[in-house]
């Protein structure tokens, strides 16, 4: 039994309490096809999104993660939202990813479902969503995830492939909170709202380009900034 945090037992009791719910044919599910399939993704991965989306809503409300109560809801706003980024990503699938202020670990969680090959690691301070999601990742069986609790700036760090941070900080604070998770040519990567400012970046992180995407089903119009760290010679 994982080891509940102080502090947190009126809200978290025990972990059999906290367990993935098998359904037959489910709306979820439907919903999460349609959204691959507009992505142009498999769609077998449907159903573990599925079971993600309703750990998440039947703890949002316990744990305050998300505004979304619905299952359907954190489908379409969480699940595919993530899985848009994904594809917009500059390596989509990277070999491995950092998700800093990860929240209730969203985009990381549905990526490591999407991509079993991809190595995450996702990064939050807030003890209740660091405990979700340490029971999540062991509930959905994601071996290739592991969260981490405490300050993107403060914890060890350990270089990925990609680096992201979807609203941690400011975006100079962010990038340049970033940059030491980032792997000799790999990328940072900071998710925006489609009428978002233009970002300056900090000395030594390079622009490379702005990519904008459409998360499926009707859903916001986003974009990625796109960054490099400098490689002196």
């Amino acid at each position: 039994m994982s080891r509940v945090p102080r502090g947190t037992r009126s809200r978290v009791t025990t972990l059999e309490e906290f367990h993935v719910e098998h359904e037959g044919p489910s709306p979820v599910a439907d919903l999460l096809r349609e959204g691959l399939r507009e992505l142009g993704l498999a769609e077998d991965r449907a159903g573990p999104l599925a079971q993600l989306a309703r750990l998440v809503a039947r703890w949002a409300e316990r744990l305050n993660l998300t505004g979304h109560r619905d299952a359907g809801a954190v489908a379409r706003r969480l699940v595919l939202d993530a899985l848009a980024l994904g594809v917009a990503l500059p390596a989509s699938p990277p070999d491995s990813l950092a998700d800093l202020g990860s929240g209730a670990g969203f985009p990381g969680l549905p990526l490591a479902i999407l991509w079993p090959d991809l190595r995450l690691t996702s990064v939050e301070s807030r003890e209740r969503r660091h405990h979700f999601q340490r029971n999540a990742i062991r509930l959905l069986g994601l071996r290739n995830a592991v969260a981490m609790r405490g300050r993107a700036e403060c914890v060890a760090h350990e270089p990925h492939r990609i680096v992201v941070a979807q609203a941690m900080a400011s975006p100079t604070l962010a990038l340049d909170w970033m940059r030491s998770w980032v792997e000799p040519e790999g990328w940072i990567v900071l998710p925006l709202a489609a009428d978002a400012p233009p970002i300056a970046p900090p000395p030594g992180i390079e622009p490379i380009e702005t990519r904008r995407y459409s998360v499926p089903l009707g859903g916001p119009h986003r974009k990625l900034w796109i960054g490099r760290i400098i490689q002196h010679a």
